[in-house]
Parts: structure tokens; sequence; C-alpha cells
């Protein structure tokens, strides 16, 4: 797909996420393009609904339920429940991707959110976990080569609301992607951004 199909498009298939996460979706995207991360932190199976508007937006995605999912044997043995985190993780990861569909270029990081309130959870023979995210701010500042996402995401397992994420913020940085990986780079430490 080209750039400007990737901006207008309503909704990803699993093939085309899983191509996003590997720089391999866009034809002619941008050096250090926002990515998702690939399987197994991906959280992502498909996404059902993009819209933009203007400041505001709102994204939906969904994710199959696994037996064998990578963090049931280990979270807990004898107890298997998806880790609260990967929710929250979700949410960011769907507010990066909609950066990138709404033309920032540059390397996406999680920033934080207000508050995570959880009152259920997945377990392994739950079938479908559903994310909804509503953007209530999209900025880009180019001067300083930044750019910003705000939104409220709400997790479903089964048609039933079991997590609240208040304001999870997603950035976009330019020029601190570290595409060298694994060599020992400049950039190979991590720490503060601002450096």
């Amino acid at each position: 797909m080209r750039l400007a199909e990737f901006h207008e498009c309503a909704h990803l298939s699993k093939e085309e996420l899983l191509a996003h996460a590997y720089g391999k979706l866009i034809d002619d995207a941008p050096e250090h393009f926002v990515r998702l991360p690939a399987p197994p932190m991906l959280m992502l199976d498909r996404v059902t609904s993009i819209e933009r508007d203007g400041a505001r937006g709102s994204i939906k995605a969904e994710r199959d339920v696994r037996v064998d999912d990578w963090f049931f044997p280990c979270h807990f043995t004898s107890d298997p429940v998806q880790p609260g985190c990967l929710g929250v993780d979700a949410i960011w990861q769907m507010i990066g991707l909609y950066l990138g569909l709404r033309g920032v270029a540059f390397s996406g990081r999680a920033l934080g959110c207000k508050e995570v309130e959880f009152r259920g959870q997945i377990r392994p023979y739950n079938k479908l976990v559903r994310y909804e995210v509503d953007i209530r701010r999209y900025t880009v500042l180019p001067n300083q080569g930044t750019a910003m996402a705000i939104g409220t995401g709400r997790v479903y397992v089964d048609d039933e609301h079991i997590y609240t994420i208040v304001d999870a913020k997603v950035g976009g940085f330019k020029d601190i992607a570290y595409s060298d990986y694994p060599c020992r780079t400049p950039r190979a430490v991590g720490g503060i951004m601002e450096r």
C-alpha cells in the first residue's frame, strides 16, 4: 500500500498489522515511520474502525484470545490470566498507530496515562478482546520534531467492559530510532530522551 492510502484507510487486517510491525506495509514510508511492535508484543489482531475528525478521532481493534498465548503459562503458573499491563500497552499501541495514520513520521513512545482501572480479567478460555480509544487530542509540532495523541481507552472481553485507561498519551519523536540494533552505537543505551 502507498502512504497516502494508509493515511485514508478505515481498517487493517492481521496481515496488514504484521506487515506494519515489520516495516513492509507501506511502499513509500519515511525512514523512521512509527511502527507497531512485532509479536509476541503485538496485542492487536485487526483494526476494525479508524475515524479522523480534526484534532479528535477514534480507533477500535480486536484480539482473539488463544489458550496457548505466551503469557498464560507464566502469569501465573497456577492461575493463568493475561497481565493487565498488556491491555494498557494495547491502548498505547493503538494510539501510536493513530499517530502514523494521521501522518506522523516519527518513532512512537508511550508517555503514560492519568488513571487505570481494572475491574475484570482475561482468561485462557475467553474468546475476544475488544479495544476502543477515543482520541481527544492530536497535535504535531514540526519545528520540535514531535507529535502527541491523547485518548481514553476501554478494554472489553467477550463484550464485558473490564479496563479503562484515562488520557493515555503517546508521543512521536524525530531522530531517536535505534535502527542499527544490536550494534553498540550512541543510541544503544536508553534513559532520559532529552540528552
